[in-house]
């Protein structure tokens, strides 16, 4: 087994040169998208290994009018208007504390954190960019555990999507603050074009195969492309793990199979814009949207935002819409995959007090409002969150019912492993789609590696 690694790890490594970096982030909110692939560095275990145990002050500067500032880690932050329009809002309803956000790229955030928290920094607050790195930071006893505030203050947290899955080993460990999932984008210009009717919101997978065929044309430059799959593993993984039914954490990874044939066949035929094509050039799957090269995209909700913001700028003219992502075979309408925000407090910080309150202004009612009028999805997602995103100036026609999901499966579980076991994915996605691996024996791969990972 050692030495099939050591060969296979090579050929990662002369496939990664050929290709080149994968994008990290997705638009202007990458809170969302699948995890960067670069792993953090190995480094110690902090002093806890569990949760830190906290119960909150009675007294702290915060509580008792004095002026205190919190240091917030985020990424990114002056390409997302959410973030500073949260620290204004909170700020004027707290003008005894000062929120300093800490703002480290997108690219680099996972691996930052984790050297800034191991390190003893003095962040109070952590946005978590990858969720499936919570379990982790969580077990390195550096997150608070939020209970204790949470029953204080009688926050109501069933309303959170995903707040369950940050609860570990009967602690809450942080708040969902966002939440995104994968819808599908289309232009409406192609569909016209073509005299093909509009994707509808009850679409299956092999309906979406077909409708790509029809909405195909042109050559070279002029191009336009039925539909667009973006290089990340999710982009394919994704609809295997849609019906619930499977995780990234299986080991027999046999059901992604007739995902990875749609993909590779969509590919051959020329419907879908060729993989090694979109990474050897760099090429963001938001540019071939936006310039208008493709008919169909499934793509995360979090892309409506800049979509609103570039058309506004005058950087696109595309005239989209949106559906509801396409479903298997015998899977409902309206079943969909998708992720969460975490939001925290450091263990070891000084005003725990402050940094709840931040957490919770984030997390809440106000913060919720912010995230929809900036076209985001808060992870209190109701009916009336839908309605005003759908409401706001610049959002396609029919959002209202395109967003309508019945089931967001988790597109990483928040366990130990998965982000390690999200890593080896997409490593051997990438062998699979230049056709450097069979799909049968790039699943096996994933299977095997996949054991050793979680020591199965």
């Amino acid at each position: 087994m050692k030495k099939k690694q050591t060969g296979k790890f090579m050929a990662m490594a002369l496939t990664a040169a050929m290709l080149g970096g994968m994008l990290a982030g997705c638009g202007n909110n990458a809170a969302n998208a699948p995890a960067d692939t670069t792993p953090a560095p190995e480094t110690p275990a902090a002093e806890s290994s569990a949760v830190q145990e906290s119960t909150p002050a009675e007294e702290t500067p915060a509580a008792s009018g004095e002026q205190v500032t919190i240091k917030v880690a985020h990424w990114d932050s002056y390409t997302e208007p959410s973030t500073q329009m949260l620290v204004d809002g909170f700020e004027a309803a707290n003008p005894n504390i000062k929120v300093e956000l800490i703002d480290i790229a997108s690219g680099e955030y996972s691996n930052k954190l984790t050297v800034m928290l191991n390190g003893g920094n003095d962040l109070d607050v952590v946005w978590v960019k990858d969720p499936d790195n919570t379990p982790s930071i969580a077990e390195r006893g550096q997150l608070e555990d939020l209970t204790p505030y949470i029953e204080k203050d009688g926050v109501d947290i069933a309303a959170m999507n995903g707040s369950d899955a940050l609860k570990l080993d009967g602690k809450q460990v942080a708040l969902p603050v966002s939440t995104g999932f994968y819808v599908l984008y289309y232009n409406k210009d192609i569909f016209d074009a073509a005299g093909v009717d509009y994707p509808g919101n009850d679409m299956t997978w092999t309906e979406f195969e077909e409708l790509a065929k029809k909405v195909t044309s042109g050559e070279g430059n002029d191009k336009k492309y039925g539909a667009l799959f973006h290089t990340w593993q999710a982009c394919v993984q994704n609809w295997a793990v849609q019906d619930g039914k499977h995780t990234i954490l299986d080991t027999d990874y046999s059901f992604m199979k007739p995902y990875y044939e749609m993909a590779l066949r969509m590919q051959d035929e020329g419907t879908v814009m060729d993989y090694s094509t979109l990474k050897t050039g760099n090429i963001h799957y938001s540019s071939v949207f936006m310039e208008g090269q493709c008919a169909m995209m499934p793509m995360g909700s979090w892309f409506m935002s800049t979509m609103i913001e570039k058309t506004k700028a005058g950087e696109t003219s595309v005239n989209w819409g949106v559906a509801t992502l396409p479903h298997p075979d015998g899977v409902e309408a309206g079943w969909t995959v998708g992720s969460t925000t975490p939001m925290g407090v450091s263990a070891s910080s000084k005003y725990k007090d402050a940094a709840w309150e931040f957490v919770k202004y984030c997390s809440g009612e106000e913060g919720a409002k912010i995230y929809a009028d900036c076209g985001m999805i808060p992870a209190r997602m109701n009916a009336d969150t839908i309605k005003a995103l759908a409401a706001l100036d610049g959002m396609p026609e029919g959002l209202e019912e395109a967003l309508q999901t019945k089931h967001v499966a988790m597109d990483r579980p928040l366990e130990v492993h998965s982000a390690e076991v999200n890593q080896m994915l997409g490593e051997e996605h990438s062998l699979i789609m230049i056709k450097e691996l069979s799909i049968d024996d790039g699943l096996a791969e994933m299977g095997e590696r996949s054991k050793e990972i979680q020591g199965k």
